[in-house]
């Protein structure tokens, strides 16, 4: 699975402003919701479930927040550039700049597993991180990540 498979240039954004990570995730929620045609809700809540379970701050400035939602039929991704890192409680303790949200279909079985390690092993990286931070449109971190597959 590439990330090609996952993301469409809408669904590539800069995020101007986070307080926290609270409100990071109520954002991408929103979005996603938008997106999907689904309740904020219905995305937020397993989100934050899954960030209850443990951090998804994956540490170097990089977060994959994920979780099954009920009534999508397929993976939704949504990739966030953030202008300002926020506290992410990740296991490096190092805020987050970086984020994949991935939406999982509540029947998928284990192909998240999939989608969740080709995300991981193209942000290990360091060129491909530097290069997302040096990125300074939706466009430009879009064609980045295509082009890294």
């Amino acid at each position: 699975m590439d990330f090609s498979d996952l993301i469409k240039p809408e669904q590539v954004i800069i995020v101007p402003r986070a307080n926290d990570k609270e409100q990071l995730l109520r954002d991408l929620a929103q979005r996603a919701a938008s997106a999907l045609k689904k309740d904020v809700a219905a995305i937020l809540q397993p989100l934050l479930a899954r960030e209850n379970l443990g951090s998804t701050g994956l540490g170097q400035g990089f977060a994959l927040p994920h979780a099954r939602i009920e009534g999508i039929d397929r993976f939704y991704c949504l990739f966030a550039k953030l202008a300002k890192p926020v506290a992410f409680e990740a296991i490096d303790d190092k805020p987050v700049d970086l984020v994949f949200l991935l939406l999982i279909p509540a029947n998928a079985g284990s192909d998240h597993l999939t989608a969740l390690a080709a995300i991981s092993r193209h942000l290990r990286d360091k060129t491909f991180m530097e290069n997302l931070r040096k990125a300074k449109t939706p466009a430009a971190l879009y064609g980045l990540i295509v082009e890294h597959v």
